[in-house]
């Protein structure tokens, strides 16, 4: 016999992956098998937990190594096998039976009263009781974290004089109603008691395990008896939350593989359609709110908003094809398909989109099945086969099947669905569901009877402002020299934004010796985790731009009125499309957002309240556009920040849930990159006028300088319309490559999705305007913002002392403006220490330049948090002139009561540091040395929601 060799000769072998990503992990698992037929059997259990153990690469473990992120199974009830063990399941008819499989407290006596919770509210909606079962669990092959962790897990049967839907959509109502009892009675311990699935049709086998111990932790599942005819599975990957009992997947209708992006902007809007639930569940709606929990994963919350549209009446394929939209514009296989696109349309009137990138696997009962996000950028792969088996999983080769019986492979595309419609026993395509869901309701002919569109209007070619007058509104809006030159020419003239250097070496906006504008203290969050990049240009087709004006109908019950909204191909408005939307068949209220100079800085607080108000008056009296104006600077009036203004009349309307009755639109002279318009998007504004930045540009055009470039053919030429058009290219192209780094494609998503971190910015303005956005540094108050704003205007008024913009030096170095890490003068000194040699007199210069340079970045921010016994009455106020003594600015001190013993405090402070880091240790020591007597703890943080206690 020939010996075989184990390593075999290049190039005959096999090329290992480089050990850096050899260990690399995939994001979520999931898949579900279903028999069309809807015939039972064992197998069809069996398979997917084969499948699911084919997952577990795809999960994340615990510290312990054992306890996995999660994973279950969503299947039909086994109502056979159940009546076979359990007594109390042999009820005459399971037509109107519930089942519920509810983790309960690992305390005796929380246990009895979480039951008595259930028993009560079930009695209050009519329910009867059967019985409880407790399910047969082996805890020792959960890993440690889950074992501690672990609920007592029963199953809770009840019956009703509902049937099929009305009874779902009455145990949904139950449910709601019970968590809401836990949190009244227990406060935080609410979480104690979560049901997984409480249903007439489906139930969930889930837990904090790894996907290979399921079956082993749930006795259930290894019984032959145990047969059904489909099963979803899903093996998680948390990326957004921390790994918990009820957090395992899947939910109480889907499994997610993927992650939503814009889940702050979905679950303010979320909150702002709870105001619909009256329409559809009349006095039930009070038990429905809240409609989704913060505290809860993306997929948890999209499950949530799902449920309620499906127990609302709405079929699961039209819900999920609501909430993940396609690609539908320009899409040549939807050309001919009027009715899938009008449904379409509707559904972008009635429910912003949940985007990122997102493979849903869903069962609720009556259907079976898959659908992708609009990119496609998650594996789903399926196969059918001659006796009626749908399989589909994030890879192929999970389930056990033999090529003979296989009829059909596939991969679902871009924005595809697949489903199994348990009820019809029938399989149904992508086309197929589509066009069914699209035939429900007569959409063609609601989006023609109610839906209006702002047509395009000509471009201005006429100058509206005279040289000075436009550089006093310039400057009073903190528009420079470096905006004009680098941002409008290059957006004007080439319609595309100007490229500058990878990095900024200027100083944070908060720690900036001159003044900003507030857009400067927020950065654009970008994906992290698992998203892969969106190119904007090439996939240009799965993005949009699209936006909709007015008040916004109800995804819940489809009508007529439900699209009566005004269509907006782009958000960004000429001046002349604002003024068509200003007429009065568009129900527009205009607000102005200027106030009195006079009143000083403590006028901009109440200035912005009432704005708030006026909009809320609006709004009750039928406006269904605000516009929010800020032109009309003069001497005698400046203007509330854009920004400020947006966000804040944007959560006034949420908290007033008027939110859904009016969208925000901004006539504004402050603002001209696709920083500010993403801003004003993504805290609110649907659609946003620029007037400055277009007078702007045809002054540009105008200027002799522009002229000549033209004449010369250093630029080519074009026309002043052309001019304007090249800038809401540029913003418009800009907005796409902000949208591709987040990983979403629909501007109607990222709208009021408040994607931005803030830097320096104080909590008075977050509440106010930015709630719900981290600002890790504490910073600018809303007295400082106008006095930022006040200064802009002192430049412009009364009268203007220069005859051209200001050069800050924000972004190229200029002597006079702002301070460059990177300046010309420390590279001179440290070239120069460089060529000297053992002639360290220059390096001497370059290291005091560097030493005394004033603060720039987060490194030069110290954060400290000490706690001081009770014994220290003068410590403190040692350490205070410490740091007045040692020439500091302190930015911030706090106190809070100590949770450890009563009496003590902790102490926050937050100190500028202009020294290096040796130098910052030296300065901490002396800070610290008057309280070392009455130290009693020490640390550094970087969040004020951090403490040492």
């Amino acid at each position: 016999m020939s010996h075989v060799s184990l390593n075999p000769l290049w190039p005959h072998r096999d090329s290992p992956a480089p050990s850096s990503i050899a260990g690399e992990k995939d994001a979520c698992g999931v898949g579900f098998i279903a028999q069309v037929e809807g015939q039972r059997s064992h197998w069809v259990l069996q398979q997917a937990l084969k499948g699911l153990e084919c997952m577990e690469h795809r999960g994340g473990c615990g510290g312990d190594s054992d306890s996995g992120d999660g994973a279950g199974i969503l299947c039909e009830i086994p109502w056979s096998y159940l009546q076979k063990i359990w007594a109390e399941a042999n009820v005459p008819s399971k037509a109107n039976s519930g089942l519920g499989m509810v983790f309960l407290p690992s305390e005796e006596s929380l246990k009895a009263d979480a039951k008595r919770f259930c028993e009560e509210e079930a009695q209050v909606l009519g329910f009867k009781t059967i019985g409880w079962r407790e399910v047969p669990v082996n805890s020792l092959v959960l890993g440690e974290l889950a074992r501690n962790t672990a609920p007592k897990i029963e199953q809770w049967l009840i019956t009703s004089n509902k049937l099929n839907n009305a009874l779902e959509a009455l145990l949904f109502q139950l449910r709601r109603r019970i968590g809401e009892r836990a949190r009244t009675e227990w406060g935080e311990k609410d979480i104690d008691l979560y049901i997984a699935s409480l249903s007439g049709r489906t139930i969930v086998y889930k837990g904090m395990v790894r996907s290979e111990v399921l079956a082993s932790f749930y006795q259930d599942l290894r019984d032959p008896d145990f047969e059904i005819s489909f099963a979803v599975y899903h093996r998680r990957f948390s990326t957004n939350t921390l790994p918990r009992w009820p957090l395992a997947q899947p939910m109480r209708l889907l499994g997610h593989n993927g992650e939503i992006n814009t889940l702050l902007g979905n679950l303010n809007w979320a909150r702002a359609t709870e105001v619909n639930l009256q329409e559809v569940w009349g006095d039930a709606s009070k038990d429905l709110t809240p409609v989704i929990n913060p505290a809860f994963s993306d997929s948890a919350n999209l499950d949530a908003t799902l449920e309620l549209l499906v127990r609302s009446g709405r079929p699961i394929t039209d819900s999920l094809l609501t909430l993940i939209p396609e690609a539908f514009r320009d899409q040549p296989e939807l050309k001919n398909q009027q009715e899938i696109q009008a449904f379409y349309e509707f559904s972008a009137c009635t429910q912003e989109p949940w985007d990122g990138p997102a493979l849903i696997v869903f069962a609720d009962g009556c259907n079976v099945g898959a659908t992708l996000d609009r990119n496609g950028l998650r594996p789903a792969r399926y196969c059918i086969t001659n006796d009626g088996f749908v399989v589909m999983g994030s890879e192929t080769g999970v389930v056990e099947i033999e090529e003979s019986r296989i009829i059909e492979k596939g991969r679902l595309g871009p924005g595809q669905m697949l489903a199994v419609d348990l009820q019809k026993r029938k399989l149904l395509r992508n086309w197929e569901v589509k066009k069914e869901v699209a035939g429900r309701h007569p959409y063609q002919a609601w989006l023609k009877q109610s839906r209006q569109k702002l047509e395009s209007s000509d471009w201005e070619k006429k100058l509206q402002l005279e040289p000075l007058n436009l550089l006093q509104q310039q400057t009073a809006f903190g528009f420079s020299a470096e905006d004009f030159e680098l941002i409008i020419d290059a957006m004007a003239g080439a319609g595309k934004e100007p490229t500058f250097c990878m990095g900024d070496d200027i100083p944070l906006a908060v720690l900036s010796s001159k003044p900003h504008i507030l857009y400067d203290y927020f950065k654009q969050r970008f994906a992290q985790v698992t998203n892969p990049p969106i190119d904007p240009l090439r996939e240009k087709l799965v993005m949009s731009l699209e936006m909709h004006l007015g008040k916004r109908g109800s995804p819940l019950k489809p009508n007529a009125i439900g699209s009566s909204v005004v269509h907006l191909k782009t958000p960004f408005l000429n001046e002349k499309e604002l003024e068509s939307l200003k007429q009065e068949k568009f129900s527009t209220t205009i607000i102005s957002t200027l106030m009195p100079v006079s009143d000083g800085p403590k006028a901009l607080g109440n200035e912005l309240k009432k704005v708030c108000l006026k909009a809320e008056n609006a709004v009750l009296n039928g406006s269904k556009i605000i516009v929010l104006s800020d032109k009309g600077v003069s001497s005698a009036n400046t203007y509330i920040p854009p920004l400020l203004a947006v966000g804040a009349v944007h959560h006034h309307l949420l908290s007033k849930k008027l939110r859904l009755q009016a969208s925000i639109v901004l006539e504004t002279a402050q603002c001209w990159s696709t920083h500010h318009l993403a801003c004003l998007i993504g805290y609110g504004a649907s659609a946003v006028c620029p007037w400055l930045a277009l007078e702007t540009t045809r002054h540009w055009w105008l200027s002799p300088r522009t002229q000549k470039l033209f004449e010369t053919g250093k630029l080519p030429k074009i026309s002043i319309e052309k001019a304007q058009i090249n800038l809401r290219k540029a913003l418009e192209d800009g907005l796409r490559k902000i949208l591709s780094k987040i990983g979403i494609s629909l501007l109607a998503s990222y709208h009021g999705a408040q994607i931005f971190e803030a830097i320096g910015i104080g909590a008075d303005l977050i509440q106010l305007a930015f709630k719900g956005t981290t600002s890790r540094i504490a910073g600018l108050n809303i007295t400082e913002l106008a006095n930022e704003t006040l200064s802009f205007h002192a430049k412009a008024f009364p009268e203007l002392d220069k005859n051209k913009l200001e050069f800050m030096g924000f972004v190229q170095y200029r002597s006079g403006g702002e301070f460059h890490l990177n300046s010309p003068e420390m590279s001179k000194v440290l070239h120069s220490a460089v060529k000297a040699g053992p002639n360290y007199d220059h390096f001497s210069t370059y290291q005091t330049l560097l030493t005394n340079r004033p603060p720039t970045a987060k490194g030069n921010i110290g954060s400290f948090a000490f706690s001081l016994n009770k014994n220290a009455p003068g410590a403190l106020l040692e350490a205070l002139a410490c740091i007045a003594n040692l020439g500091l600015n302190m930015t911030r001190i706090e106190s809070r009561p100590s949770k450890r013993e009563l009496g003590e405090y902790v102490f926050f402070v937050d100190i500028e540091l202009s020294k290096n880091t040796h130098d910052a240790d030296k300065l901490l020591t002396q800070l610290l040395s008057p309280l070392c007597a009455h130290l009693v703890n020490f640390g550094s943080y970087t969040s004020t929601e951090m403490n040492i206690d």
